[in-house]
Parts: structure tokens; sequence; C-alpha cells
């Protein structure tokens, strides 16, 4: 929607056109070219009371990032990754404005239950997008996974959150499921190399932090400081979500990763809040961080 920006009060839909576009997640733009890119997850009924393993097989879930003039407020391409592709969530593009590529991430496949990463580019006059990423799910006894789960043999590496640093570096990729942060080195960004991997958490590994504070969850929401050199982690999606891949119940945890700038990340043992019963999903940082900062020049 678009808010009139002294009061704040809502004056109407953003789109004049929305073109074929039905399902929305999250937003960013391209400033210098007028555009703003859209991403997919579903309708209410598909996620408030946790995933619909029905709609995921049926493929009925987001998988197309949508682009549109921002400046007519008019839908312009809709870009598909695949109907095995479902959920396509969070978007983060280049920093400097002057480079006109992003990254989308995917959280599942019904192919064989990966994740991915892609990367939106311009072709010609048009937008496309190229799979750079995919992360593969892990097998594991029926008897250790939670009842959504039992069903597939496998935990699905659940690609919940991606942060990208503000130098357009590295690509932080945060596997819920699984319990791992990968770092990705993208300065080539159709050729992205793995540079770094911590685990905590997760659906079966469980792995604590390097206290010995027993985590739930795993790694999902993702913010980055403005100098790359620390990335913070919490763990809780969705309250529906969070019991439904959690069972034995999620308490709320925020740490703080440290970063090499050659390429590398590990847990600090000296930081790490317990949040107990309070749930924890997103952290902002005073004075800027890597998902809320967007720039006009470069």
């Amino acid at each position: 929607m678009l808010l009139d920006h002294y009061t704040f009060e809502p004056t109407g839909p953003l789109e004049l056109d929305r073109g074929p576009q039905q399902l929305s997640y999250d937003f960013w733009w391209h400033i210098g070219l007028d555009t703003m890119v859209t991403s997919e997850w579903g309708t209410p009924e598909m996620f408030e009371n946790g995933a619909r393993l029905d709609d995921i097989v049926a493929q009925n879930y987001g998988h197309h990032i949508n682009f549109w003039d921002m400046r007519k407020r008019t839908h312009q391409q809709a870009v598909d990754l695949g109907a095995q592709h479902q959920m396509a969530l969070e978007l983060r593009p280049a920093h400097n404005p002057t480079r006109h590529y992003g990254f989308c991430g995917v959280v599942v496949s019904t192919e064989d239950l990966s994740g991915s990463i892609f990367l939106w580019h311009r072709d010609g006059d048009q937008w496309a997008a190229t799979k750079i990423i995919s992360i593969p799910a892990e097998p594991a006894d029926a008897s250790v996974l939670p009842p959504a789960l039992q069903p597939l043999g496998a935990v699905p590496p659940l690609i919940t959150d991606i942060d990208l640093s503000l130098d357009d570096k590295f690509l932080y990729v945060s596997c819920w499921g699984t319990g791992k942060l990968l770092q990705y080195d993208v300065s080539d960004p159709f050729n992205p190399v793995q540079t770094g991997e911590v685990e905590m958490g997760g659906v079966v590994r469980k792995a604590a932090h390097p206290t010995g504070a027993p985590l739930s969850g795993g790694p999902q929401m993702v913010e980055i400081s403005r100098d790359g050199r620390r990335v913070y982690l919490t763990n809780s999606l969705y309250s529906t979500w969070d019991d439904q891949f959690y069972p034995d119940g999620l308490n709320g945890w925020l740490s703080l990763i440290d970063v090499n700038p050659e390429g590398g990340i590990a847990v600090n043992r000296e930081f790490f809040i317990d949040y107990g019963k309070s749930r924890a999903h997103q952290v902002r940082l005073q004075g800027g961080d890597a998902s809320s900062d967007t720039f006009c020049f470069p």
C-alpha cells in the first residue's frame, strides 16, 4: 500500500496494474531503474496454521519474482523460477545501485527437498533468473523427525533468510531446518564460492552454542553490520511453523557470528542472549545495517 509520508495513513494500493501477480512477500528495488522487485509466499490460509504439505506437493506456493515500474506503479514482468521451487521469499539486491542484480532465497524444492538461491539479472531489455546455489536435504530416520517431516525421511535445509554484506561480497544463507548458516563469496555473482559454515540448533542435529547453551530452532533471520564484521542470528520463524518443525518447544535466542574479512565465520563465544519463552524473530542495528540500508548513488 501507499502511506502518506507525513501522517503514515494508508492512501490506497501501490499497484495501479498488478498484471498476473497474485501472491506477495518481500520487496526491494533498483532505484536507478525505477524498478521494484517482489517475491511470493502464499495466501494467509496457506501459512497461518503452519506449512501445508499438500500445498507444497501441489506446488501452490509462490515461485515467481515480479518486476514493477516503480513510478507508473504497474507490473512489468514475472520471472517463473519453476513451480518445483516453492516459496520464493527473501530478496537481496546488490547495494551498489549501478549493479542491476540480486539474490532470491527459495525455501524448498518438490523434486528433492533442496533449498536454492537464484540470481536475478538483466538479459537484454528483460529480466532473467539463474539458479546459482543448491543446498541438499539431509536424510534422517523418521523416529527423530517431527510429524511434519516424518513422511519425507529427511530434513530440508529450509532457507528462511539470506543477507548480503554492504560491499556486495558475502551472501549469508540461513538453513533453519538443518541448523546451518552458510557464507558465500559472491564477488562474481554467477559463480558463488562457499567460504564459511557454522552449525547452531537444527531439527535433528540440535548443535549447542560454544558456551554449551542448548539451542532450539536454527539460524533464521540474519543481520549484518555495516562493516561486515558482525552477523547476528535469531531463531524464530513464525509461531505456528516454530511449533510444527520444533514441536519440543522453541526458546528464543540471539547469537553473534564473527566474520573474517577474507572469508570464514565463527560463533562468538562471549555474546549470547537467551530470551526464554519469548521468541526472537529479527534484529535491526542502530544506525543502519545490511538489510535495511539502500543507496541512491554508488
